[in-house]
């Protein structure tokens, strides 16, 4: 695609310009923000998504009781926001329990709250790409919990279940959708938005929901090529796709786009 008008960027602040939507808040969207001001563009956090106590909480208490009891060989961490489940509830892991992060993301959220990573998947930054891994250093049976969202698809338990390991998968938190303001659907509509940022199938989802009428102008960054294959599943243009499952390489790849006005494409 090519881009006729485009506002040049200073090489120091490549995204001067830019409008970018951060589709969470809290302590997440707070360091997005500050990561894309510093690349000169203007963040405008809206929450998509939230996350809720899981529906269950008796069977998540049983399930962290016997994590502290040293019952499981591994502890399989899918996002930021199990850890968060973990750390509000005070759990200690024990030394024999090895714990394996999805992706860099997660093992510095679970690193900054004082638990040890074990294994990040080498090349698959996804449930997969963990089990495979699992499933390659253990040659024998091992009890696994996996902490998980309510809408997670079960490709973890299924690969380690048929691999022959005991998996007790418990959900959690669940996910759930927040409005966005009047302004902020506005403003996506009317293409003052340049960007979104993509950073998970939820927030696909969410971003499909709220607003059906996205401007062709409009960037669609997702975080890795696992969330670009959810986001394309719910009919979303994704045009730049991060090579990691972190937040430096999302702001990166939107980075090498420039900024088009409201008839121009965009350039890589």
């Amino acid at each position: 695609m090519t881009s006729t008008d485009s506002i040049p960027a200073p090489p120091d602040k490549p995204l001067s310009g830019w409008r970018v939507l951060v589709p969470r808040g809290g302590p997440w969207g707070d360091g997005v923000a500050a990561s894309l001001r510093a690349q000169g563009a203007v963040p405008v956090v809206a929450p998509l998504i939230n996350f809720a106590p899981t529906t269950d909480q008796q069977t998540l208490d049983e399930a962290l009781a016997r994590l502290e009891a040293g019952d499981y060989d591994w502890l399989t961490i899918t996002s930021a926001t199990t850890v968060d489940v973990l750390f509000a509830h005070r759990i200690s892991i024990p030394r024999n329990t090895k714990v394996a992060a999805v992706g860099e993301t997660t093992a510095a959220a679970l690193q900054a709250v004082g638990y040890e990573v074990e294994m990040i998947p080498e090349s698959d930054n996804s449930a997969a790409g963990m089990a495979e891994q699992i499933i390659a250093l253990e040659d024998e049976p091992r009890r696994i919990l996996t902490l998980r969202s309510e809408i997670a698809k079960p490709v973890l338990t299924d690969m380690l279940s048929g691999a022959g390991h005991l998996v007790d998968s418990i959900v959690a938190y669940r996910t759930v959708g927040v409005p966005v303001t009047d302004r902020i659907h506005r403003d996506v509509l009317n293409g003052r938005i340049n960007a979104i940022l993509i950073t998970s199938g939820s927030v696909a989802r969410q971003v499909r929901e709220q607003f059906p009428e996205i401007p062709d102008t409009t960037l669609l960054a997702a975080i890795g090529p696992r969330t670009a294959t959810d986001a394309r599943k719910v009919g979303l243009p994704i045009w730049a796709v991060a090579d990691k499952q972190t937040v430096d390489a999302l702001i990166d790849v939107v980075s090498h786009f420039t900024l088009p006005h409201a008839a121009d494409e965009f350039a890589p």
